[in-house]
């Protein structure tokens, strides 16, 4: 065979070399590639999922919630697990002070200085809120200890599969640039998605979530790379008026970022809006006023 000219022969090196970097960019694997530091587009879906599952498998974390609404603030501190381990440590500030939601294995207990605490099933937490004791009522009453004793990677995992996804580009929140995303779904469709509702228990919230005159759920996350989700937030608009809960999130034994605090946006990113909001595997912040109806799963 001929040896190449050296015109052919630097015109077959450079088609080889192409094909080889072409093969090596499609081959990589993660959000990066070896041409570019920037991260790779990555559709809002597989970006939820991922984180969701990520915190799911860490199996615990430190939160910091607020909540805020008609009928006041709400704020909670403390640790997570979930999975196999099943345990809260919690220090909750409500209308009736500052007091210590303790939880393991499904047995939980919520108590107060100079008061005797009151314990309760998990799947009858809702009976541990102030506001449902006031009311008398003595099933769901708006979700909110349920929530807090979440892991808060749910509804992330929950508004990928059923909600309408909107980027809305990158921001600085805790030294670093994340991402940050929208995601709206109707009640129906949000806990038609949500996994372990049995029929009767999602007639009993979505009938709940009617007389309290709550169509739609929006939640925003902030997600860091290596998919770690950082914050949630959770808008509920109901007939008296819009609550809106702030989850912060960090591995257990590092601090969180202050709840409530706004993330500064980079020159051309979208802002986001509304107050700070949260996080929970069921939206929290039903109006108080609202009918309670059925029993926390």
């Amino acid at each position: 065979m001929p040896a190449l000219r050296p015109a052919a022969k630097g015109a077959a090196l450079l088609l080889l070399a192409a094909g080889l970097t072409a093969c090596s960019v499609l081959a990589v694997s993660g959000d990066r590639t070896p041409i570019s530091d920037r991260p790779a587009v990555r559709p809002p879906k597989q970006v939820l999922l991922s984180a969701s599952q990520r915190l799911d498998d860490a199996g615990g974390a430190r939160v910091q919630v607020v909540q805020e609404g008609p009928a006041g603030r709400r704020a909670a501190d403390g640790t997570l697990a979930w999975g196999a381990r099943d345990a809260a440590e919690l220090t909750v500030t409500d209308e009736l002070g500052t007091g210590r939601l303790h939880g393991q294995d499904g047995a939980l207990e919520l108590g107060y200085p100079g008061a005797a605490p009151r314990t309760a099933e998990r799947g009858r937490a809702e009976s541990l809120d102030p506001r449902a004791a006031a009311s008398g009522a003595t099933g769901w009453a708006g979700g909110w200890i349920t929530g807090l004793l979440s892991n808060p990677g749910g509804p992330a995992h929950t508004m990928a599969l059923a909600g309408r996804l909107t980027p809305l580009g990158g921001e600085q929140l805790n030294g670093g640039t994340v991402a940050h995303y929208r995601g709206t779904a109707s009640v129906a469709d949000y806990y038609g998605a949500e996994e372990g509702l049995s029929p009767a228990r999602l007639t009993e919230l979505l009938g709940y979530y009617e007389r309290a005159g709550v169509e739609t759920l929006d939640y925003e996350f902030w997600v860091a790379p290596g998919d770690r989700l950082l914050r949630v937030r959770s808008t509920v608009r109901g007939t008296a008026g819009a609550v809106v809960t702030t989850t912060d999130i960090a591995a257990d034994g590092e601090g969180g970022a202050e709840p409530g605090a706004e993330p500064v946006a980079e020159p051309g990113a979208e802002p986001s809006a509304g107050p700070s909001a949260g996080a929970s595997a069921y939206p929290s912040g039903v109006p108080s006023s609202a009918p309670s109806a059925g029993r926390t799963p």
